[in-house]
């Protein structure tokens, strides 16, 4: 049994992946944290009232060391990169859902997050945890930096037609929606029920967080610099991200080899269903699925994708990260 550690234990990303690793026959939770609630983790997460016997406990890195393996971290950018390094050098693996190790390059970091790098040694040379593009790298890994929900969405869409050329790097736009849960459980005015129900709304336009991200990774994939313009939506829904991707094809292509393309770059992925038909939030919601399709309109590429932001989009996903580091089938846990 490999013993397993939850940093920041109230949040609903660290919520889904305890009901994730309970059915997981390898792993056995130790530790559940968090530095500002106490009680029984069944008293902050009613639905896992008598399934997890564990209090939350505010343990530091030498104590976590004496009980896991392996840490998930779900901390707040800034509080992951205070507790990582510490991590680390007792031994201890980690998977950081954070987005403190996601950039390679410091001052990028710190333009877009509003503060400054404290462990930027570790920046360059920590593997992105997206499996179906990276999984070659994350066996053996002790740091994995867990990719965002908005940015696996754009990254698994665009990646099969940027790597194939068919599509131009830059003027790409990414409309993308997604439920209330993605903003967190830390109640926030624009999350109330009476100002996000029967609204929808455009936030951080130009400006949001997940754009270097998307760029970053999606230039590494593709061998090219790609540039896209990314605007975020809160749709009142509990869960899910429907993206709608709009690209200049490098030629003239239809809807069959766009499609054919995908799905022969995501041929093996057990998580990506290509689909001839338009997919919707609630066929991904509580699985760790992402479909696509693609679309040819008047001249223009249209991708679409959705998945299950608290579970492909972080906790899933982690988990697969988990399974490779520690050397179980990718899927163990993930396919009910």
């Amino acid at each position: 049994m490999t013993r397993v550690a939850i940093l920041g234990g109230t949040g609903y990303t660290a919520l889904e992946l305890i009901r994730i690793l309970l059915r997981h026959p390898q792993v056995q939770i130790t530790a559940v944290t968090s530095r500002s609630e106490t009680g029984h983790v069944g008293e902050v997460h009613p639905s896992l009232y008598g399934r997890l016997d564990l209090g939350l406990e505010n343990l530091s890195p030498a104590q976590l060391k004496e009980r896991a393996d392996v840490v998930f971290g779900c901390l707040p950018h800034v509080a992951s990169m205070e507790i990582v390094p510490p991590l680390l050098e007792a031994g201890l693996k980690v998977v950081d859902l954070s987005a403190d190790y996601r950039l390679d390059d410091a001052a990028v970091y710190e333009k877009w997050y509003g503060h400054a790098h404290s462990d930027t040694g570790r920046l360059k040379s920590t593997v992105y945890g997206l499996p179906e593009l990276f999984a070659d790298q994350i066996p053996g890994q002790q740091l994995i930096a867990n990719p965002g929900c908005y940015t696996s969405t754009s990254i698994l869409a665009l990646a099969p037609l940027l790597a194939g050329k068919l599509i131009e790097p830059t003027g790409i736009i990414i409309d993308a929606k997604s439920g209330v849960s993605g903003a967190g459980r830390s109640p926030k005015l624009n999350t109330l029920f009476s100002e996000a129900n029967e609204s929808l709304t455009a936030y951080s336009v130009g400006s949001h967080r997940h754009t270097p991200e998307i760029e970053q990774v999606l230039s590494t994939a593709s061998g090219q610099k790609v540039e896209v313009i990314f605007t975020p939506h809160l749709i009142p829904m509990d869960r899910g991200i429907f993206a709608t991707i709009y690209a200049t094809p490098t030629k003239p292509v239809d809807q069959k080899t766009l499609i054919e393309s995908i799905r022969s770059f995501y041929a093996g992925k057990k998580f990506i269903r290509v689909t001839d038909q338009i997919p919707n939030t609630k066929s991904v919601s509580g699985t760790n699925y992402c479909d696509i399709t693609a679309r040819v309109v008047r001249g223009k590429v249209l991708v679409l994708a959705v998945l299950d932001n608290l579970i492909k989009g972080a906790s899933g996903v982690a988990v697969q990260n988990f399974n490779l580091m520690c050397g179980f089938p990718e899927e163990t846990g993930l396919i009910a």
